[in-house]
């Protein structure tokens, strides 16, 4: 059996339920999804463009703490709340990862916790 660890970093919020910010296993990186809180807990706004950055702001803490990063990403999943923000998701989507182009799905759901309007999670090479 493959060992696995647990990422648990304080430069991304805490989970808000039983489960770890990220999980490493077999080399890769899968990341819970990130919302846009803030290290405190808190929505960062409801501006989905500040929300977004805040997503990824998050996703990268995670990422980092587990010696990886954005440029490792290899799959994400972006979870929007509204499909008519995804052109402004897709502008801060590439900025966040450059020249990077990981394989993506995107799917619109009826609520996100805490009502926020995006939510990402992302699976990255260690």
């Amino acid at each position: 059996m493959s060992k696995i660890d647990f990422i648990q970093t304080p430069d991304a919020p805490a989970a808000i339920g039983p489960y770890a910010q990220g999980v490493i296993a077999g080399g890769l990186i899968f990341t819970s999804g990130q919302i846009p809180l803030t290290t405190d807990g808190k929505i960062v706004s409801d501006d989905v463009r500040e929300q977004t950055a805040q997503v990824f702001a998050n996703l990268k803490a995670v990422l980092e703490s587990a010696g990886s990063s954005l440029a490792k990403v290899v799959k994400a999943t972006v979870f929007l709340v509204d499909m008519s923000d995804f052109p402004v998701v897709n502008e801060v989507y590439v900025n966040a990862f450059a020249d990077h182009r990981p394989a993506r799905s995107t799917v619109q759901v009826a609520r996100l916790p805490r009502d926020a309007k995006v939510e990402i999670e992302v699976t990255a090479l260690v």
